[in-house]
């Protein structure tokens, strides 16, 4: 029996923007076909690699509550999420993306947020509180810090599985190493169909919607060096070897207008002996965020960021673009005791790039930092240390003075051995630039007009980051946005 060639949404992607868009879609009665350009082994785009956060507001622990339900009194009694409203999300995005994030799509993004959360685990997404990553114990309670607070079951990996498994139940169909090749309309400029590679050639499956959602062009290493500029292709691709940019390319072929922050991307420290693409049984673990509680040095010896200038959860993403700068691409972070309990899981894998000493000196010459130059940058940072509370869940103002660039908080005196120290480079998540969408998650042509059966949610589309983005703000836009394409590419197609 031939394979059915008709639908009435196709989802180009199978990350979490598209499983979702897939499964709203389905559950407005399409017939819905999920096109993943990997094969089976190595589906799930990149939100396989993530750590499965979530940034969403919320008022309080009574809402958290009611989104995780196995959460008994005395678990409650011994955490505290305090709260994170709608315009306390808002802010933190105008603020890292300098004010330049698109109003009208971030304020969907954080209205959505909640309302979303509760339809996916609606849908059948658990969820934990993340425990390991978002607290610190502080006077008796396990206290949630930088308005980020859930994940998924089981991370990235978790998350993937769960949405192939929900989109299975719900008859959605899914057809590996299937990459969609070109964008195909009807002599009035409505979607009808797309082209696709797969395993036996070339084939056309016509359609009355398109949703894409197949990534930015991060691993893309001609693009990359094209619109982020030179060095960037020796950048480490911290997930799928698959996100390599047709989805916008076949769209601007069709007229799609380009938008948002094409030279720029959300890049992270990245063990520097990590492979060249994301490895799945690591998945994210590669990452390295504890920076904040010691210092980042290059091979000379010397700090170049201010590591404590905000919660990791507001600089992480634009610190990878830093170490790029960086001789041989390359950067330290050292820790002492003081600091060894704050570290998270993926300091502690076995593949962690790291040197262990009992003086500075040693620590230099194991990881081939310059010696006198280390020490140096040690001495003057110790006497600039300010007296004052040490709080890992607050922006506790205990920086340095005379120091440039300066520690603005968490600033402890580096004098407690044996030393740590791991090695890291520039890790590439994904790329900001992409396609313009209006609220309603259509794509738009050069004349700011919709093109009638085009849909794009995640991280394809342009206009929400801008130099930088708050964690768990990527996931949950895919989500937010996967799910109004996927609904309205639906009702279009009814």
């Amino acid at each position: 029996m031939p394979k059915q060639n008709d639908f009435d949404v196709v989802v180009v992607g199978a990350g979490s923007a598209a499983l979702n868009a897939a499964l709203s879609a389905r559950e407005q009665g399409s017939r819905v076909l999920v096109l993943e350009k990997a094969p089976e082994h190595l589906r799930g785009g990149n939100s396989y690699f993530t750590g499965g956060l979530f940034r969403f507001a919320y008022n309080g622990l009574e809402e958290i509550v009611n989104l995780l339900p196995n959460i008994g009194e005395e678990e409650q009694a011994k955490i505290d999420v305090g709260s994170y409203s709608n315009s306390d999300f808002y802010a933190d995005v105008m603020r890292v993306t300098e004010g330049l994030s698109d109003p009208n799509l971030l304020q969907i993004l954080v209205s959505e947020s909640y309302p979303t959360m509760l339809w996916m685990r609606d849908q059948g997404v658990p969820w934990i509180l993340a425990y390991g990553r978002q607290a610190f114990e502080h006077e008796g309670k396990l206290r949630f810090w930088g308005g980020l607070i859930v994940e998924s079951v089981g991370g990235g990996k978790g998350l993937s599985d769960r949405l192939f498994e929900l989109c299975q139940n719900a008859e959605i169909e899914v057809r590996y190493q299937s990459a969609a090749t070109e964008l195909k309309t009807s002599n009035n400029g409505e979607i009808n169909g797309v082209v696709v590679k797969g395993p036996d050639g070339y084939e056309l499956i016509n359609c009355r919607s398109v949703v894409l959602a197949c990534g930015g062009f991060e691993a893309n290493a001609e693009m990359r060096t094209r619109y982020l500029g030179p060095g960037w292709e020796l950048a480490k691709v911290r997930g799928t070897q698959y996100n390599t940019g047709e989805g916008i390319q076949m769209s601007l072929d069709i007229g799609a207008q380009s938008h948002g922050h094409w030279s720029g991307c959300h890049a992270v420290a990245w063990d520097l002996n990590a492979p060249p693409h994301g490895d799945r049984n690591v998945a994210d673990l590669f990452q390295k965020h504890s920076y904040p509680f010691g210092l980042i040095v290059n091979v000379d010896g010397n700090r170049f960021v201010d590591e404590g200038a905000d919660f990791r959860n507001y600089t992480y993403a634009k610190y990878g673009r830093e170490i790029l700068k960086q001789p041989q691409r390359a950067a330290f972070q050292l820790f002492d005791q003081k600091s060894k309990h704050l570290l998270r899981d993926e300091y502690f894998i076995q593949q962690a790039t790291m040197v262990e000493s009992d003086s500075i000196e040693n620590l230099a010459e194991g990881l081939d930092i310059n010696v006198p130059g280390l020490v140096k940058t040690i001495n003057d940072y110790n006497a600039s240390v300010q007296e004052g509370e040490f709080n890992p869940t607050n922006l506790d103002g205990k920086g340095t003075v005379g120091l440039t660039p300066p520690k603005s908080n968490w600033a402890q005196k580096f004098d407690s051995p044996p030393y740590m120290g791991y090695a890291v480079t520039c890790g590439i998540t994904f790329t900001f630039g992409g396609l313009k969408i209006d609220t309603r998650c259509r794509v738009q042509d050069t004349s700011d007009l919709a093109i009638p059966g085009l849909y794009a949610a995640g991280e394809l589309t342009g206009g929400l980051f801008y130099n930088n983005y708050p964690g768990g703000a990527g996931l949950m836009a895919g989500a937010v946005f996967g799910k109004i394409a996927g609904k309205e590419a639906a009702q279009r197609s009814g």
